[in-house]
């Protein structure tokens, strides 16, 4: 069932807090990250035709190959990413009938923040099949586990559930921000050494930036819908945010 946008001006952003400013399943390797040096072809001419003229310089400097430790963060980011992406479209999933039965007016915004996440499943389910990237074996685990999270919160009511999102999106925005922070590392690295990052880091940076950036608008929306009126809040969230940094820890590593 397709579930349509809620329109931008109807979605209020609070200020958003100052963050750092660094600010399905299988095809090529991790080596496709690098540009693959082409050959320049010999053309056969005319006898009189006359040379042909050198290429223009490049623009872009060329990039180096990824070390194996880089290798496997981007594995790992990547497959944690998908996994985290797998779990909010289930929790919002399960949040939203019981939720928009006792909250009509909440269908649009609810309807807004699963079409992103789903997007962001997308993406990162294209990517692990791009570069051969496993998924983590917990998958039917946090299935589980995120569904059951979303109903519970809805259960407990409307502040239960926008408290739910804001731990879940505190945790996950800051590791979207890391990541980010990692890739501009080697690229400051890279231009140091006179190299360039190469264009499919480039895309990956900006594709996290964005994701992230929506992540945080979630958190946004969820603080302005009284995610903090929610009793416990402070025992709610903290269980929420642990819960989020031990899946993490072992979805990088399982």
């Amino acid at each position: 069932m397709s579930l349509a946008l809620l329109p931008s001006k109807a979605i209020r952003r609070s200020p958003r807090p100052q963050y750092l400013p660094v600010l399905d399943f299988l095809a090529p390797s991790w080596p496709s990250w690098q540009p693959i040096a082409r050959k320049a072809c010999m053309a056969t001419s005319a006898p009189n035709a006359p040379p042909s003229s050198p290429p223009p310089p490049s623009a872009n400097p060329p990039s180096k190959p990824l070390t194996k430790e880089q290798k496997d963060f981007l594995d790992s980011a990547l497959r944690v990413n998908q996994a985290g992406e797998l779990a909010a479209v289930l929790i919002y999933t399960a949040q939203t009938p019981p939720l928009t039965r006792a909250h009509p007016h909440l269908r649009p915004l609810m309807a807004h923040m699963y079409e992103q996440e789903a997007g962001h499943f997308a993406v990162f389910n294209a990517l692990l099949a791009k570069h051969r990237i496993r998924p983590t074996a917990m998958y039917p685990v946090w299935s589980v586990a995120a569904t059951a999270l979303g109903w519970g919160t809805a259960l407990m009511g409307r502040e239960a559930a926008m408290a739910c999102t804001e731990a879940v999106e505190t945790e996950i925005g800051g590791h979207y921000n890391e990541q980010v922070r990692v890739l501009l590392e080697w690229a400051d690295e890279r231009r140091r050494e006179g190299a360039g990052l190469g264009a499919e880091l480039e895309e990956l940076l900006g594709t996290l930036r964005r994701i992230r950036d929506e992540e945080l608008e979630h958190l946004d929306i969820a603080v302005e819908n009284d995610a903090k009126e929610a009793r416990p809040y402070e025992l709610l969230t903290d269980v929420i945010k642990g819960g989020c940094r031990a899946a993490i820890w072992v979805t990088e590593r399982v």
